[in-house]
């Protein structure tokens, strides 16, 4: 009787009824736990209904367990997380001496794939082998969705070769796996030769087609089809609004037989996708039926749009906001500049009850990266680990970046070596911490290494090495790559590998080779071009060039600010103060107003700012107290104030005062008060240190007997014991 009834909750995802029955169970005295299939029953009610604490706590009251106890339970985990609780419970039913069967190894497989971990996966294969199910068919699917998943489709593609004996689960894996790794025309070619063509494996090779921008062969096979299912019209709806059609993907929606919430969701994502942010909230407006996704899709519409606080206000408008929308939230705040308040929000987001997934953590470290807030950085790490996705590839790709923009270089290779599975990401994410902490020597190591696992880079990674190049002044290295990125990997270069380029000549003080770089270049200059070379005329005090590319961007840009500071930091190393004079004018007539450089630091998991010349903080007094201080034992020591930097025709004292207030040195001198003895300092500054405190902080380092990290827009600082680990190259 009580399996009948259970079963018919399964079918509905009833838990309260589920609940009542086993509420009943428990009090019957002719049916209890001890009774085995009773229980692994009751273990999937509660699994089916997602409540996996019940699940647990029935299976361990279950006293002597099956292969069906354990199969059931590894799989629930698998499927509603967390997957390395499946593998858990796996490698401890193998303890018991209870031997998994086909359904186990198909079970546990998806937590490998969930969790990204090859090692894993390759280690119960051999288990399966060993076991001799290799060419269960079920098994076989689950080891095809693992391997290629995990980025291994060769090795997909062999063992697929050998089943005997495939169903069209087997084909339609195949094709997915090859078509979602790039590899549209074997998929093609597999789809092909498939005996039997179902509604879902057309509809796989459109989304395969879809995917790999092939539209027009897409909309063929979907023409073709002598069935259509939703799966299709959305496929295709989803394909012409990521190819930027959305006048067609809005005919196709209307001429479809029926429409589901999904239809409706992925014609708002595609509005919001191509800036129509008013149409996408229209649509959602008109909805019949709105689910949590219709929610999620518009909260992330605003915030792709940069209406950031529109998506904040949406979403405190659902009626019950679940982790996806957690994370659109979140993740819109961290990618529109907005990293503090991103923060607050996955603080809420735990005092709300709601458990990350996932997708949470690689949107909310880059709040972390961006503020360089170590220790809250380390605290989503810890939490990381304690929920199990520690072996994920893009959660640990996140990780290494949040450790090298916080300045923990080592920390972010310890976590890369020790990753199970890598993809381009992660070989790009840790080239370039290495180029932007100055280590061109283990970037470019890195960059070959990566190659030699046959791994191919792309136009990404090929930035991130020309930027090693740059900061490292490897010129001859830097033009090597720049031309095998065409010449052997058929990557065409964008604006951004050409700003490298000018930027690695340009600080190396070729500067007229840098000029008729960018007049030979086949793309149109762009501001941030000419600003790169216009640095390299401040570093080398070039007033000829510098005019000249000046004229360039205030022509482009002139609202820009960059160009007239940089041409006044010129003028002023050069003494030319009528010059200053004139730039300052046209500011003002223009209408543009100066960037205010300010650094922060974080001490105690709270972040504290401070502009130029600063005395709002509440510890304002002991912080001046303590830089005259240092100011005099720099210069006990030998330190001479460099003011060519100032670019006011003041005094010399004041000059002098001027620069010892700048912010980096105010959050430096907050640092050593608040903080340990021997305590690495972090500093974060908005603009490019100036060479006076670059010089400062190296004596401070060596007074205090710290090490002091800065990070500019340009790079990370590393001081210690008097020296920068730019070796003043920077």
């Amino acid at each position: 009787m009580y399996f009948s009834f259970l079963q018919a909750c399964i079918q509905k995802r009833a838990l309260a009824e589920g609940k009542l029955i086993h509420a009943h169970i428990n009090q019957s005295s002719r049916e209890s736990m001890a009774d085995r299939l009773l229980g692994n029953t009751l273990v999937n009610m509660y699994a089916k209904c997602g409540s996996m604490v019940d699940a647990r706590r029935v299976f361990d009251q279950i006293p002597k367990r099956d292969v069906c106890s354990w199969t059931v339970l590894i799989g629930s985990y698998a499927k509603n997380g967390p997957p390395q609780e499946a593998l858990y419970l796996f490698h401890q039913m193998m303890g018991t001496g209870v031997q998994p069967n086909h359904f186990t190894f198909a079970s546990v497989l998806p937590a490998c794939t969930a969790l990204q971990s090859l090692q894993h996966g390759m280690e119960i294969h051999g288990r399966i082998v060993r076991s001799g199910y290799e060419f269960h068919v079920v098994v076989a699917n689950a080891l095809l969705d693992m391997y290629t998943k995990c980025g291994r489709v060769k090795i997909a593609s062999e063992l697929f070769d050998e089943i005997p004996e495939r169903d069209v689960i087997s084909w339609t894996v195949m094709l997915c796996g090859y078509a979602q790794n790039g590899f549209i025309d074997e998929a093609l070619k597999l789809f092909n030769k498939m005996p039997e063509k179902d509604v879902v494996s057309r509809n796989a090779m459109i989304t395969g087609f879809v995917q790999n921008e092939r539209l027009v062969e897409a909309r063929k096979l979907f023409e073709e089809m002598p069935q259509r299912d939703m799966a299709s019209w959305n496929a295709m709806i989803a394909g012409f609004t990521q190819a930027g059609l959305v006048d067609e993907a809005l005919r196709l929606f209307w001429e479809m037989p029926q429409r589901d919430a999904f239809s409706w969701n992925t014609m708002i994502a595609g509005f919001a996708q191509n800036g129509l942010v008013d149409k996408a909230l229209g649509f959602f407006e008109k909805m019949p039926r709105r689910d949590v996704f219709s929610w999620t899709a518009m909260i992330a519409g605003f915030a792709q749009n940069g209406l950031v606080d529109r998506a904040l206000k949406l979403f405190k408008e659902m009626p019950r906001p679940n982790v996806a929308s957690w994370n659109a939230t979140i993740s819109g705040f961290a990618q529109n500049g907005r990293a503090e308040e991103a923060m607050k929000l996955f603080n809420q987001m735990q005092a709300a009850g709601v458990k990350p997934d996932s997708k949470t953590f690689p949107s909310v470290l880059p709040a972390c990266a961006n503020l360089a807030a170590l220790e809250q950085g380390m605290e989503i790490h810890e939490k990381i680990i304690r929920c199990g996705f520690q072996y994920d590839t893009v959660i640990n790709n996140a990780l290494i970046d949040m450790y090298a923009k916080c300045g923990n270089i080592h920390k972010a290779r310890e976590l890369f070596d020790n990753m199970h599975q890598r993809s381009i990401v992660s070989w790009t994410t840790m080239i370039a911490g290495y180029a932007m902490h100055g280590r061109g020597k283990e970037a470019l190591e890195l960059f070959e290494q990566m190659k030699r696992t046959g791994m191919n880079p792309n136009g990404i990674t090929f930035a991130s090495v020309l930027s090693a190049c740059t900061h490292a002044g490897l010129v001859d290295e830097g033009y090597r790559y720049f031309n095998c990125m065409q010449e052997i990997y058929h990557v065409t270069p964008t604006m951004e590998h050409y700003r490298c380029m000018v930027d690695l000549l340009g600080r190396a003080g070729h500067l007229v080779e840098a000029q008729d770089f960018i007049n030979k270049m086949p793309l149109k200059p762009d501001p941030a071009i000419w600003i790169c070379l216009l640095g390299a005329c401040r570093i080398h005090k070039n007033i000829g060039i510098g005019e000249k590319v000046a004229q360039c961007v205030f022509e482009l840009d002139p609202q820009n600010s960059a160009p007239y500071v940089l041409l006044s930091n010129i003028y002023a190393a050069t003494g030319k103060w009528d010059g200053i004079q004139n730039i300052r004018k046209m500011m003002k007539d223009r209408g543009v107003t100066k960037t205010p450089g300010c650094s922060w630091i974080e001490v105690n998991k709270q972040m504290h700012v401070f502009l130029v010349g600063d005395r709002s903080h509440p510890q304002s007094y002991e912080i001046y107290t303590r830089l005259d201080s240092l100011f005099w034992e720099m210069k006990l020591a030998g330190y001479v104030p460099d003011k060519s930097y100032v670019l006011n025709d003041v005094i010399e004292e004041e000059k002098e005062q001027i620069l010892n207030h700048h912010s980096e040195k105010l959050a430096i001198a907050f640092g050593l008060l608040n903080t340990p003895l021997g305590t690495t300092l972090r500093v974060i500054k908005n603009l490019r240190v100036c060479g006076d405190c670059h010089t400062a902080i190296k004596f401070i380092s060596k007074i205090v007997a710290r090490e002091i990290i800065v990070r500019d827009t340009s790079r990370y600082h590393h001081f210690k014991d008097g020296q920068c680990s730019c070796g003043d190259y920077w």
